[in-house]
């Protein structure tokens, strides 16, 4: 399963500034969404964003579809409570990736790219999931 494929919102390109997070949001506390890291990991959109273009999809959408053609045993589970959000995530599975597109995809975003842990050192030990 793949949780929080949409990066807790980060892969949406609707969370440009940290100043729209509530004081008490989640995501205050997780290294990549320190000010220092959440500015790095910014750039990663700048070449992400026209994938999706090439794509005709939404960032979003770019995500779940990646996430899709990965592999057929990966399941990603998007949260929402806006029913325009959820009808865009299922609009995901009718995006087509070309394979040169998913490897530029794969390339602009991953584990050597992204910058700051998933969760705080307390909540990782936690956790059992990959570091990514």
């Amino acid at each position: 399963m793949a949780f929080s494929p949409l990066a807790r919102k980060f892969l949406t390109n609707t969370l440009r500034d940290l100043k729209q997070l509530e004081e008490n949001d989640f995501r205050s506390n997780m290294p990549r969404f320190s000010p220092e890291n959440y500015a790095r990991n910014l750039q990663l959109l700048d070449d992400y964003l026209p994938l999706a273009e090439e794509a005709g999809c939404t960032p979003g959408q770019l995500a779940l579809a990646w996430l899709l053609k990965k592999a057929e045993h990966i399941v990603p589970i998007p949260g929402t409570a806006v029913l325009a959000h959820l009808e865009e995530n299922i609009a995901a599975a009718e995006v087509n990736i070309s394979e040169d597109l998913f490897t530029r995809i794969d390339a602009v975003i991953n584990q050597q790219t992204v910058v700051g842990e998933r969760y705080p050192a307390q909540a990782q030990s936690e956790v059992d999931t990959e570091r990514f």
